[in-house]
């Protein structure tokens, strides 16, 4: 999808942010954490549509914010309750 280590960083930035802001609810994650889902959603998008295009932003995105539930969930803070 991005072209080499920067490429992902940077597009992983836009599609990170992108993420949390189409998610709804509270966002407890970082910025760098933000941009590594971020490229790891442009990663899997990458995989699963080899030809590019828009498509690819669309997955990405959809990728980033699957990513970023699991990871809400996996490092939810105990004793805070879901508002």
């Amino acid at each position: 999808m991005f072209n080499g280590f920067f490429g992902y960083l940077i597009g992983g930035a836009i599609i990170g942010v992108l993420a949390r802001i189409l998610k709804p609810g509270p966002e407890n994650v970082g910025m760098i954490m933000t941009i590594l889902i971020g490229a790891a959603g442009a990663a899997i998008a990458g995989a699963l549509t080899p030809g590019g295009g828009a498509i690819s932003w669309v997955v990405a995105i959809v990728a980033a914010i699957v990513l970023l539930v699991v990871y809400q969930r996996a490092f939810k803070r105990p004793g805070r309750h879901d508002r």
